[in-house]
């Protein structure tokens, strides 16, 4: 069976859009783009490398697989990246039944996305593997289809932007099962989706006259 595993490079305010330039995506307004390639060292590209190391095939939204259409196919035959994506299929998430689809290998998940992802993961095949696609990601999120999660966060605030978690993201446990610092402090984590979260308490046993007061006063 396969697994949906979600890339992310994210600020430390959760930002996730345009890392890779100034014209990937302005929408909104945004005028960081590119903020994180001044972080991208030999070690990073390490722990990047190890997250393209295991079979997959691309998921991507729509926005994201027009920015890659538009670069990767293009990047040359000495771009072990490039070559990777021109050569793996790229599933692609739109609402749009007419969406053109010219980067070879590409498949458009159909009307019904959760529906098709449901039964692309019941499949034998390469785990599915998201870049970007921030508002398609909350779908994913939202559906509880996410299996696994490589969260590569770097040291910058950007204070606006699409961000990794939106207001929908589905409450759930994760499981940390490999972290590593870059040179230039971008820490890469990977994480397993570990079923649904577990409370505790630090509270007395017997609450005070103060506490009980305190949450009678609560609106």
């Amino acid at each position: 069976m396969r697994k949906i595993i979600v890339g992310a490079f994210t600020s430390l305010d959760g930002v996730m859009q345009a890392p890779g330039g100034p014209d990937e995506d302005p929408t909104g307004g945004f005028r960081h783009g590119g903020w994180a390639a001044p972080y991208f060292d030999e070690s990073m590209g390490k722990a990047v490398d190890e997250m393209f190391a295991r079979p997959f095939d691309l998921l991507l939204g729509r926005k994201t697989y027009d920015i890659f259409a538009a670069h990767w196919p293009y990047a040359g035959p000495d771009d072990p990246i490039g070559q990777l994506f021109d050569r793996i299929g790229k599933y692609v998430a739109s609402r749009n039944p007419g969406l053109k689809l010219d980067w070879q290998n590409s498949h458009w998940l159909g009307v019904d996305a959760v529906a098709a992802l449901t039964k692309l993961k019941s499949e034998e095949g390469p785990d599915l593997l998201t870049q970007g696609s921030t508002d398609f990601l909350q779908t994913l999120f939202r559906h509880r289809l996410v299996d696994e999660m490589n969260v590569f966060v770097f040291p910058v605030m950007l204070g606006q932007g699409k961000r990794l978690f939106g207001e929908g993201a589905t409450p759930a446990a994760m499981k940390l099962v490999g972290s590593n610092v870059s040179g230039s402090g971008v820490t890469a984590n990977r994480y397993l989706v570990d079923g649904d979260v577990v409370t505790g308490s630090f509270e007395f046993e017997q609450p005070t006259a103060a506490e009980l007061e305190r949450r009678r006063n609560l609106t």
